[in-house]
Parts: structure tokens; C-alpha cells; sequence
């Protein structure tokens, strides 16, 4: 992610929601079997379909179902989503086989390939929303030890945060091993007495965190905002090294904190040219932390399905997609 964020999608929070929604997966793919399983909607001439990638994590499952809703009711589109790791989306879009990206953390080697040197992918612009990712522990446990909250004190908590996967040593946990992230050089870096265990995906992450605040255990945890979770678990972030420009240019020598990142949205050129009303609505797109949490706590919480949250959000906030559409 990410420098920032790569919540790239793991193995088990795919299937979950292939099964709830129907997506097409091509998660992990490359770009010849791409060329044989993407959607057969996308770049279609002439037709009123669009193609939407969507990421795994339920921030974007929102961002997605909303967009989905809106092109089909009121702007008349059929609407295909594909779900494909954040590098491989940036293939797949640049191909024209998805035809937006809705909530991209930061990739400045795809951006400079394709945005500026093939020119196959446009800015979308902002989604509204700025990405965070951090190492975090419960509230209860930051309230109980104040100064578990700066980094250099971790060590004197190793041995509370130890479980049986982290070897003797503090556990600090990740989510997939598919995310691109800082941590193992970080607690390198940083010369702390901690081990990255990867839960497998969001939603064993999520399941893990639970059931830490459940029995009121302490935890360390690579999380990000916007998530849902902090309405349910509430958390306090580790003031890691102050980030600075390029502190995490070479991620074997890292040693900051992560970005605050304006999350992007990305368009196909040749969509972003001739995509007509749905292109220019997918420009319009922009909300809050607070709405996209909103219909992600409806999909994660209540169980609704990501159409039906995105239902019921459209139903209650005509004042904001109302501009998008028109």
C-alpha cells in the first residue's frame, strides 16, 4: 500500500466475496491469464457497460457497490466488477479490461509507466478520503500503559504482546502476505524485539483483532484508516519515526512512519476520453471517511450485501450523489 497501504487481497477474503457478490476473481493473475479470464464487458464499443476494479477490503467493496448502484439506476449502465491485486489491477486497466480503479493507496512505479510514459491511464482524481496506515494497539491497553504509544518503548511490552506464532518474540501482526508493506524492515530498523506474523487475510485480521478486544488481551497490529473496525475496537496508533519525503524510498532501509495518502481514483484513457456519462460521473465520485465507513459497516456489521448497502445509502443521501450524475 501502499508505501502506503497495499491491502492486496488474500486468498480467503476473496472467495468470501466472490461468494457474496457474484465477482469475477483474478486474484494474483498475470497478464496472460488476464488476457483470458477478465471481464468480457470491459472496453466493449458502443455498449452502455463499465468494468470496476474492485480490492478486497471492504472500503473499497463500498466504494465499488455505491459507483455500481448509481451507473445502473440512474444513469442506465450495466456494471461488471473484477477483483484483482492492486499491481495487477494496474495492468488490467492499462489493457482496458477494467476500466476504472476507485481507490488506488499510492503506486509510483505503475504511475509513472503508465500515466506518464504509455499514457494508457488517467487520473480520476480524488476520492474524498486519506488513507493511513500504522501499527496500532487497543485503546485499553494504550489507556493502561501511555507510553506504549511511542515506538521506542515497545520492547519494555515484547513480552505481553508475545503469542505462540511470533517465536520468543513481540507479535506485531499483518494482515495478507500479498500486501506490500513496511513492517519486517521496519522492526529491523528500528533494532525491536518483534516478529511480523501474517493473519492470512483482512477478514482473519478483523477475526483476530475481535477476538484480542474480546478477552481484553493486549495486541500490536498493522492497521488503516478508513476501516469500520475503530466503531467496534477502538485503537491507538504507535507514534512510529516522523515520516519525511522519500523516507521510504528504498524499503530496505526504511525507518519511518507511513504516509497519510489521498486515496486515488484511475480511469482508462480511452475510457476516460470516450466513456461518455459514466466516465465523467466516476470523475464526480467523491465522499467522506464517515460515508464510505458508513455503507461498509452496513456489508460488514449487518451482513448486507454490498448492492443492498449501497441501496440503502443512496436512498438516504440523494444531496450528495445527486451532483455526480448530472
Amino acid at each position: 500500500m501502499r508505501d502506503a497501504h497495499h491491502r492486496g487481497p488474500g486468498r480467503r477474503a476473496a472467495a468470501v466475496l466472490a461468494a457474496a457478490t457474484g465477482l469475477i476473481v483474478l486474484t494474483g493473475c498475470g497478464a496472460a491469464d488476464m488476457t483470458r479470464q477478465s471481464s468480457p464487458y470491459a472496453a466493449a464499443e458502443g455498449a452502455k457497460t463499465v468494468t470496476l476494479s474492485v480490492q478486497s477490503w471492504v472500503g473499497a467493496q463500498s466504494n465499488t457497490a455505491v459507483a455500481a448502484y448509481l451507473l445502473e439506476h440512474e444513469l442506465g449502465y450495466r456494471v461488471d466488477t473484477v477483483q484483482v491485486d492492486e499491481v495487477p489491477a494496474w495492468d488490467a486497466l492499462s489493457q482496458g479490461r477494467v476500466d476504472a480503479i476507485l481507490e488506488d493507496w499510492g503506486h509510483p512505479e505503475q504511475e509513472k509507466r503508465y500515466v506518464e510514459g504509455k499514457k494508457t491511464i488517467t487520473p480520476g482524481g480524488d476520492l474524498g478520503v486519506t488513507g493511513h496506515i500504522g501499527w496500532f494497539v487497543p485503546t485499553y491497553f494504550a489507556e493502561a500503559h501511555p507510553d506504549v504509544t511511542d515506538w521506542k518503548n515497545l520492547d519494555k511490552y515484547a513480552d505481553q504482546l508475545r503469542t505462540p506464532e511470533s517465536r520468543g518474540k513481540g507479535q506485531l501482526m499483518d494482515g495478507s502476505p500479498s500486501y506490500v508493506t513496511n513492517d519486517k524492515a521496519l522492526v529491523k530498523n528500528l533494532g525491536l524485539d518483534f516478529e511480523v506474523v501474517f493473519a492470512g487475510s483482512e477478514a482473519a485480521q478483523i477475526t483476530q483483532i475481535k477476538q484480542f478486544a474480546k478477552e481484553h488481551k493486549p495486541f500490536l497490529t498493522y492497521w488503516y484508516e478508513p476501516q469500520w473496525l475503530f466503531e467496534r475496537v477502538p485503537m491507538t496508533e504507535v507514534k512510529l519515526p516522523e515520516y519525511t519525503e522519500g523516507c521510504a524510498d528504498d524499503p530496505q532501509k526504511v525507518a519511518c512512519a507511513y504516509p497519510h495518502t489521498p486515496l486515488q481514483k484511475y480511469l482508462n484513457t480511452r475510457f476516460a476520453e470516450s466513456g461518455g456519462k459514466a466516465a465523467d460521473f466516476l470523475k464526480k465520485l467523491h465522499w467522506t471517511k464517515a460515508q464510505q465507513n458508513e455503507v461498509s459497516l452496513m456489508i460488514a456489521e449487518e451482513k448486507l450485501s454490498p448492492q443492498q448497502a449501497a441501496k440503502k445509502w443512496v436512498e438516504r443521501n440523494e444531496n450528495v450523489w445527486k451532483p455526480w450524475v448530472q
